[in-house]
């Protein structure tokens, strides 16, 4: 029987092949196993794709017992990472700096960041991690940053809008997370990547002299359906609308609970992707409750509070939520 291989199947072959790096194999080998057709002519290579992988996996814990632990990873915390790339200077740890207390190495001279650096931004009643990563320039990325890239929630693109050369980072820095299928525009839950939706473009150094002009050109020529925005980390422009755009970029909720007969619990809400249902909260809070729940109501987005709902109601952002 013929394997009939389909298009996405040899594209992530082909980067198999350009792969750098264990993890960059690993993600090509996994969508090569999440696209292949599953039917009986593509049995024998499903089963070499799996013992691929099992033996990548194997390495990379190997290391990791060795002591070898991959500088670039950076551990999630909060209610989602954030993930910033650019060029040298675009003023990445000047933004982590301003958002969040991490004290990163803030210099005027290129390469200051060598490693991935983490803070944690407050936003409202929840954190949000930021990762400063370090620089990319069109002859040098570091080798673990794919990794890093493609393990985060969202993406934030900066590009130096005091720069001449703003575009030729723009287009490099969209190019790269393409070529290396981190930005995905498919629907295959079962493939590591961020969708489209949760990519920004940040105009750094907006408060620079001809920034705006600049600014302009870079709205002119921008790839269609790429967001950007305008912020200054020195004046502080941009920043607070900045932490809203974020925290509408990661795509999640928070939902408060509630005991019967009790005020709410508002001080640490459950956090749940945008779309989730009285389910899949009932889920997050134990595992059996979804089974043995039997009622629902509903304080905020319901007609009228306190409303009874059934248990594929949609929930809204800051809903108060009573189970029993």
């Amino acid at each position: 029987m013929a394997a009939n291989l389909t298009p996405q199947y040899f594209e992530a072959e082909e980067a198999f092949r350009k792969a750098s790096t264990v993890e960059e194999k690993i993600a090509a080998l996994e969508e090569m196993l999440a696209v292949i057709p599953k039917h009986k002519g593509t049995e024998k290579i499903q089963a070499d794709l799996k013992r691929r992988l099992s033996k990548l996996r194997d390495e990379g814990q190997k290391k990791a017992k060795a002591g070898r632990a991959d500088p670039f990873h950076v551990e999630k915390q909060g209610a989602g990472q954030v993930v910033m790339l650019g060029f040298p200077n675009t003023g990445k740890s000047s933004l982590l700096a301003a958002l969040t207390r991490a004290r990163p190495k803030v210099a005027d001279y290129p390469f200051t960041t060598t490693v991935p650096m983490a803070g944690m931004m407050p936003y409202q009643d929840i954190l949000i991690q930021l990762v400063d990563t370090p620089p990319v320039t069109e002859s040098a990325v570091p080798p673990g940053l794919t990794g890093t890239l493609r393990n985060s929630d969202a993406l934030l693109v900066l590009v130096d809008a005091g720069s001449d050369d703003c575009l030729e980072q723009l287009q490099f820095c969209l190019n790269y997370l393409a070529e290396k299928r981190i930005i995905r525009s498919d629907s295959n839950s079962s493939v590591r990547g961020i969708p489209p939706e949760r990519l920004l473009v940040l105009l750094s150094r907006a408060d620079q002299d001809h920034s705006g002009e600049r600014i302009e050109i870079l709205r002119e020529l921008a790839p269609p359906g790429v967001k950007l925005f305008p912020v200054s980390a020195q004046t502080g422009a941009g920043l607070e609308e900045l932490k809203e755009k974020i925290f509408e970029l990661l795509g999640i909720i928070r939902i408060y609970t509630k005991v019967p007969g009790k005020e709410p619990d508002l001080k640490v809400p459950f956090i749940l992707k945008r779309g989730s249902t009285v389910a899949d909260l009932a889920g997050e809070i134990h595992r059996d409750l979804p089974r043995t729940m039997k009622t629902a109501r509903i304080w905020g987005s319901a007609r009228f509070e306190g409303q009874a709902v059934m248990r594929d109601y949609v929930l809204q952002d800051r809903d108060i939520v009573e189970i029993s």
